[in-house]
């Protein structure tokens, strides 16, 4: 799960001063005007997705349960010494956690002793546990911004995809494989994340979830064929099984109820309190959106974990029976999203109730996947036509200028005849 990752295990948080340069650096990798968190943002799925799905190409893979970070590839210069290599993970506070160690090597293609600088990928950190009870933290990469200095995020999904698997994951794999001891001494190894054609829904369900060694929450649907956007972009989209649909809210206590004894009546900061749970309406203007749920148990847990927990980022879900927003759990304890500066946006909060209202299930992808792969097959068969038309036009052409080089070649060849035919009439004439 999620809250079994922490970065501070496995990175050092930077000062602000250095983070603030390394901002700069990202920005100016990807042309950017702010320093802001530059990732992408995904839209809960609602069933009007289901005609985007037919109408556009896009990747399914499975929504990893982790903690979703850049990661930066940079380098240390120092006079005298040769470049240093440094990854960066950027969590979506756009904070900077550089990673310990120096055991974490990301070499070039063909190149193991050489590495990677101004490289941005897009990716998730999760623990995977394995069936003879080993784990291991592995960064699942499921995108790339930028590559060795040049930003891509205006290529498509699938050729950012396939830089990531020749220029990154191969090589890493390489280096694994020839120094195996080496690598597993790394904080974390690497995975490209599988990505499936949409209709292969069933497939997702049936076939890949249930074996995975990680935590999962749902589904992502990309665009195959739109570029990178920053922020929240409305061809990535996110489906949930309703009861997994959450909202990220801030949490305030309102107060904790009175009790009396003989020295008089004052609050109880032992007993179970009001809390109410606050949305994000921007520029900092949080309002109340509705109470938050707990139960005698859960409220013993939070305490026992002898944290400040008063507006803390609090994941929560609807539950369906009670109509009452309840948190979500790890190990019995509400999740809290240290992570994230601020709660969801309204414009989120929004987007999540239309998809809980919507209520797409299981059952409703997978009877959809026939329409998807239909509409699919049919933009396969046009940009197949579309080839073939393409392919004919350039033999013709090619025929054309064939058949006019070698017009050419036969009137150069009559003239050089004619030519050579006047030289001989020019000649002295002898007679007999």
């Amino acid at each position: 799960m999620g809250s079994s990752v922490r970065l501070e295990e496995i990175a050092n948080k930077i000062l602000p001063d250095e983070a603030h340069f390394h901002r700069q650096s990202v920005a100016d990798l990807l042309g950017r005007h702010n320093i802001n968190f530059p990732g992408a943002q995904p839209v809960s799925f609602a069933r009007s997705h289901f005609l985007e799905l037919q109408r556009t190409d896009y990747y399914l893979c499975e929504k990893t349960d982790g903690i979703r970070c850049l990661m930066y590839l940079a380098q240390h210069v120092e006079a005298g010494r040769p470049p240093l290599e440094l990854q960066f993970l950027i969590d979506r506070k756009n904070d900077y956690w550089h990673v310990k160690g120096g055991m974490m090597h990301m070499p070039l293609q063909g190149e193991l002793g050489k590495f990677h600088i101004g490289t941005i990928l897009d990716g998730e950190l999760v623990r995977q546990t394995y069936s003879d009870g080993s784990s291991k933290l592995m960064y699942l990469i499921f995108d790339c911004l930028c590559m060795d200095g040049r930003s891509i995020m205006d290529r498509t999904l699938d050729i950012r995809i396939g830089k990531c698997e020749a220029f990154i994951y191969s090589p890493w794999k390489e280096l694994k494989k020839t120094y195996p001891d080496d690598v597993a001494q790394q904080p974390f190894h690497l995975e490209l994340k599988k990505m499936q054609l949409p209709y292969a829904i069933d497939f997702m369900f049936g076939a890949v979830l249930p074996n995975l060694p990680h935590g999962n929450d749902g589904l992502i649907f990309t665009c195959k064929t739109t570029p990178y956007i920053s922020g929240t972009d409305q061809h990535i989209l996110k489906w949930k099984p309703p009861h997994e649909n959450t909202i990220d809210f801030r949490l305030q206590i309102v107060g904790f109820p009175m009790t009396e004894d003989a020295d008089g009546e004052y609050e109880d900061w032992d007993a179970k309190p009001e809390i109410e749970l606050l949305v994000n309406h921007g520029d900092g203007d949080y309002r109340r959106y509705a109470d938050l749920y707990l139960t005698d148990k859960e409220w013993e847990a939070m305490k026992a974990q002898s944290e400040m927990f008063d507006h803390r980022i609090v994941e929560c879900w609807l539950d369906p029976e009670l109509k009452k927003w309840r948190p979500k759990l790890d190990d019995g304890v509400p999740r809290f999203r240290d992570d994230k500066t601020d709660a969801n946006h309204i414009s989120t909060v929004k987007s999540v109730m239309e998809s809980i209202e919507d209520g797409v299930t299981e059952q409703d992808l997978i009877a959809q996947q026939g329409k998807i792969r239909e509409a699919w097959k049919a933009r396969e068969g046009e940009a197949k036509k579309a080839r073939d038309l393409e392919r004919q036009r350039m033999q013709q052409a090619h025929q054309l200028k064939e058949k006019q080089r070698a017009e050419a070649q036969r009137q150069q060849a009559a003239v050089a005849a004619a030519t050579a035919a006047a030289d001989e009439d020019d000649g002295p004439q002898y007679s007999k």
